[in-house]
């Protein structure tokens, strides 16, 4: 069975999503689709490339994902479709499969994206302001039915990616930034374990001048209210409170600059 996954930054109140559901399931009633999040803030595209980082690899080779954080819908950016690895894509031209593709650049033969100016696989009503219902929905529709990518579209070599903070890695010293909070007001940072692994094992964390005496394995290690480092799902160095929001806590906002010093503490 073919799968559509949907992330929008819709939220779940005003049946925007309930409306692209719909153009799919008239195009295609038997393709599965699956909602990944529709809480994105909006118009932040660096988050909405981050959840397809985070989910893309867990759900079968050739699934569709149809993602739409578009602030510049109307405008003269593009709708595209794409092929990463073993996963097909489609949203605007905007930097949201940026992470995505980067995941994959080893495979980057395996790459392909089209601009999509096929209005036969559109609605046929173009509306300036919803582009997920009346092009985006339709073509992943379509795409679940057989048709082949390039028939949906003209290739394009040059898709809009975004700029990823990359840490700064140092003798004695990482300086990295918070990339992304979660729902529990955890702080993900730009710093992997593989960065950390490079030198010595003690280390201390340290934000907006606050020292994080604590590296653990576990959000239930110390007591409710402590802050602690751990390592996240993906193998990131994140910042926590226990049992409550490190967002809350430390006042801080994406952007914000992370060290880890190391040496004997």
């Amino acid at each position: 069975m073919t799968i559509i996954t949907i992330t929008t930054d819709f939220g779940l109140r005003d049946g925007y999503v309930g409306v692209m559901k719909g153009v799919i399931w008239g195009i295609n009633p038997d393709v599965k689709i699956v909602d990944v999040t529709h809480l994105i803030s909006p118009q932040d595209i660096h988050q909405g490339s981050i959840a397809l980082q985070r989910v893309v690899p867990f759900f079968p080779d050739g699934t569709i994902h149809l993602a739409v954080v578009d602030p510049g819908v109307g405008t003269n950016r593009r709708p595209i479709a794409a092929k990463i690895g073993n996963h097909l894509f489609v949203g605007p031209d905007n930097g949201l499969f940026t992470r995505i593709a980067q995941s994959n650049s080893g495979v980057m033969d395996q790459t392909f994206f089209v601009e999509l100016n096929q209005p036969k696989f559109w609605l046929r009503e173009i509306s300036h302001v919803f582009h997920g219902r009346d092009i985006f929905a339709p073509v992943a529709a379509h795409l679940s039915l057989g048709i082949d990518l390039q028939k949906l579209g003209t290739p394009i070599h040059d898709p809009v990616f975004l700029s990823i903070p990359q840490p700064e890695l140092l003798k004695e010293k990482i300086i990295g930034q918070v990339i992304s909070i979660d729902n529990f007001g955890n702080l993900a940072t730009n710093i992997f374990e593989s960065h950390l692994k490079n030198y010595q094992k003690q280390f201390r964390v340290k934000i907006k001048g606050i020292d994080i005496p604590d590296f653990v394995e576990t959000f239930g290690a110390k007591p409710s209210g402590s802050l602690v480092s751990l390592l996240g799902t993906q193998s990131d160095l994140i910042i926590a409170s226990v049992n409550a929001s490190a967002q809350k806590m430390l006042k801080v906002s994406v952007g914000e600059i992370v060290e880890v010093t190391f040496g004997k503490l």
